[in-house]
């Protein structure tokens, strides 16, 4: 790779490129990524913070919803003045702000069987940040189905998880074969969510997306990683990949065009 660092870059990245296990080759790779974030809620906020501060260099950030007043308790990449707008721009708007040299685009629209192959296309890594189980299997299919390495997570009251999908680990599937009952798993517009706690899951998000794309440290492949902050406790479950999988086993499927992404999401291979 031929270095093309200007000036202002080498002081903007000083301090990754100090260090061994980035230095300039590895922020040229960021600097040439691309990440998609789908959601710029409480976990895509964080996430699409972080990435667009290191210089990941094109950025696609999925959204179909607009800014509530009732987002700014944690969605910190919206201010009071951006309530109405379409999430995905208000945050282009904050990543235009922050850092120059990323180029950003926003999708003002939901995630579904018809439009997922082209928006994830030319990915990187993807940054699931959705608040719906449809939306996580389907991500999860057509990034295994592609090849793209997915980093997940959720969150819930206090609590919250992380994992990364790499193409030839366990998928989502595996470590849960099918969604909940709809209405069993509760929102946070019903239960509520600690302001700080998606900054934390996102800043996660955000960290494996990067050694993702800089190939560097050992991510949460396999590992299912659990935190609560009200004891601020940090658990890891591992996690194998299911040879009878319906995506990636031996005999799973191939392509999600079979699959209908209600209710359970599950796939019957009969």
């Amino acid at each position: 790779m031929t270095l093309s660092l200007d000036a202002t870059q080498l002081d903007r990245y000083a301090r990754h490129i100090i260090m061994d296990e980035v230095g300039p080759e590895g922020q040229e790779r960021l600097l040439t990524a691309r990440a998609v974030v789908v959601g710029a809620g409480g976990l895509g906020a964080p996430a699409i913070q972080y990435l667009a501060a290191v210089g990941v260099g094109e950025l696609v950030v999925i959204d179909d919803d607009v800014v509530e007043r009732s987002n700014l308790q944690r969605q910190v990449v919206h201010r009071d003045a951006d309530v109405g707008v379409p999430k995905a721009e208000s945050a282009a708007e904050f990543v235009h702000e922050l850092n120059p040299d990323v180029s950003v685009e926003a999708v003002e629209t939901r995630v579904d069987k018809s439009n997922v192959h082209d928006l994830v296309s030319g990915a990187d890594v993807v940054v699931d940040a959705s608040d719906n189980f449809p939306t996580r299997y389907l991500l999860n299919d057509v990034c295994r189905f592609e090849g793209i390495p997915l980093v997940h997570g959720a969150i819930y009251k206090f609590e919250g998880q992380a994992t990364t999908l790499l193409p030839d680990g366990p998928c989502y599937r595996c470590l849960f074969p099918e969604a909940p009952e709809p209405g069993t798993v509760p929102d946070c517009a019903t239960t509520g969510v600690l302001g700080v706690l998606p900054g934390t899951v996102g800043c996660i998000q955000a960290t494996e997306a990067v050694k993702v794309l800089l190939d560097a440290g050992e991510t949460l492949d396999g590992r299912l990683l659990f935190y609560d902050a009200m004891d601020m406790s940090f658990e890891t479950v591992p996690y194998r990949q299911n040879p009878d999988c319906p995506v990636c086993g031996e005999d799973g499927v191939e392509t999600i065009e079979t699959v209908e992404y209600v209710e359970s999401c599950a796939i019957s291979l009969d």
